[in-house]
Parts: structure tokens; C-alpha cells; sequence
């Protein structure tokens, strides 16, 4: 096929050549046009951490489900809230742990786990008002919420924008959020009557604007990697096709040898009769 194509254009090679450095002009065409003249934004968030402290707990003891609750409410800041970390200790065994809002929160037993696999907040985080967990041997449990799930409001994120005015003001739209109702209740649910309460950690996370900057691309190593992308490519394209030719080639100087040596024979064994 090789052989074909080049017998009906013999400036093949000279085409497919022409063809590889147009296509290496327009790559680092974009990437110079992606380096002098953006239009995505890095914004970033500044992260507050508030442990809640000094909340006492109330508590009763329900006689006839012989079960002692303890409960605390806590005012956080609603203001860009993201995040609403619980743990509790000091638990009795199948002692019940609740964590509530009246805004919804969203959470996973796998949420906040590094090496969690196959697991998609996204996909997987149950929107709830209360969402609990049971102490099986009284060991101590944790609850993790997220109050949205658009991460867009959390850890930074990028904004597309016609300069860095509009990108700041996206960004921001991005980020501003109010959890109201803000007030989170804990409710720790333990079998007997007990008069020596848990102890528990509640942490919440607010997140505010703090700097835009405008994306920004190495154009030397972006073009070194447009570059082996297209010599890649036509190395797939070319390689077999050059392959097959000069295999095609080296037949046919063979099949010659052959004819040629066959002429010689006759030629010698007619002059010999």
C-alpha cells in the first residue's frame, strides 16, 4: 500500500513532513496565545479552624428505655461554614452519637478517609438533618460533614473571566454562602442511668476569599510535550507504512535476484546445448 501510494504521489514523504511542522506551528501557536493572553483564574481560600469549647451538656434519664441522653448546641458561624467535625469519647458500648442541623449537612463513615477507594462524595454523602453513628465496643467515633458539596466553596478552585475584575467577582460568587439555621446539635445516647457524661470535640471550618492569580503555563515544556505528542503520532502513522515499504522493497530486489540469476541459468544451458 505504501509502494502504491508513493508510486501515485512521489512527494509523499515531502507532504507528511509539511504536514508534521504545520501541526507543530499551530501547537505552539496555542501555547503561546494560552501564555500572553489567559482567561482562567487560580483563586484561593483562606481556611478559619474554631474548636467549640465551653458548652456544657444537658442530660436525662428516659425510664422507660433506661437510656441516658446527653446533648449539647453549639452557635457556629454560618457565614461560608464547610465543614463541621465531631468526635466523641468516653463512650459506653452501643452508646448512639447524633449530629444535627437544621440546614442539612452531608456525610459518609468514609468521608475524611485518605485511603478510601471507590468512594465519591458526590455521589455517595446522604444529605441529612441528623446523621449518627453507634460506638459497638465504646471506642471513640467521629462524625464528618460537609454543609455543601460544590467544591467550588472550599480548597480553592478556578474561574474563567475576561480579566481579573470579573475572575475576582466569580470567584467570590463562588465561595459566598450562608448555613443558616447555624446552630449544630450533638446528641450522645447511652443504655443505663449514667451520671458520669462523654466528652466530645466539635470543630468547624469557615473559608473566605483571600487571592486571585492568573493561571500561567510553562510554554517551554508545554511545547516540548506538544512536540513529542505530534512526533508520536506520526511515528505511529509512519513507522509500519515505511516498515511494510522497505519490507516490500527488499522483496522485490530479491524476486530480481532471482529472475536475473534464472536468465543467467537459461542463457548458460542454451549455450551449453
Amino acid at each position: 500500500m505504501m509502494k502504491k501510494a508513493l508510486a501515485q504521489n512521489p512527494n509523499l514523504l515531502r507532504t507528511l513532513l509539511g504536514l508534521s511542522f504545520t501541526l507543530i506551528f499551530l501547537l505552539s501557536y496555542a501555547v503561546y496565545g494560552a501564555t500572553i493572553a489567559p482567561s482562567y483564574y487560580i483563586y484561593e481560600t483562606e481556611a478559619t479552624t474554631t474548636e467549640m469549647q465551653g458548652v456544657e451538656p444537658q442530660h436525662w434519664y428516659n425510664e422507660e428505655n433506661n437510656t441516658t441522653t446527653w446533648a449539647w448546641e453549639f452557635a457556629l458561624d454560618g457565614q461560608n461554614l464547610t465543614w463541621v467535625n465531631l468526635t466523641a469519647m468516653d463512650l459506653s458500648h452501643g452508646a448512639i452519637v447524633k449530629l444535627s442541623s437544621g440546614a442539612y449537612l452531608f456525610s459518609h463513615h468514609l468521608l475524611g478517609i485518605s485511603n478510601a477507594r471507590d468512594f465519591s462524595c458526590q455521589e455517595q454523602c446522604q444529605k441529612n438533618v441528623t446523621h449518627q453513628v453507634i460506638s459497638e465496643s465504646g471506642e471513640d467515633v467521629s462524625i464528618i460533614a460537609l454543609t455543601a458539596l460544590d467544591p467550588a466553596r472550599r480548597n480553592n478552585g478556578s474561574v474563567y473571566g475576561e480579566d481579573i475584575g470579573i475572575a475576582e467577582d466569580k470567584a467570590r460568587a463562588e465561595i459566598e454562602y450562608l448555613h443558616s439555621p447555624s446552630i449544630i446539635r450533638v446528641e450522645i445516647i447511652e443504655q443505663g442511668n449514667r451520671s458520669t457524661n462523654p466528652s466530645i470535640e466539635l470543630t468547624s471550618v469557615n473559608e473566605e476569599f483571600d487571592s486571585i492569580t492568573v493561571f500561567s503555563v510553562d510554554a517551554a515544556t508545554e511545547f516540548v510535550w506538544a512536540l513529542a505528542s505530534v512526533v508520536g503520532c506520526f511515528a505511529v502513522i509512519l513507522v509500519p507504512s515505511f516498515t511494510i515499504f522497505f519490507a516490500a522493497r527488499a522483496k522485490e530486489k530479491r524476486d530480481n535476484l532471482k529472475l536475473i540469476q534464472q536468465r543467467e541459468d537459461d542463457e548458460k544451458s542454451i549455450n551449453e546445448n
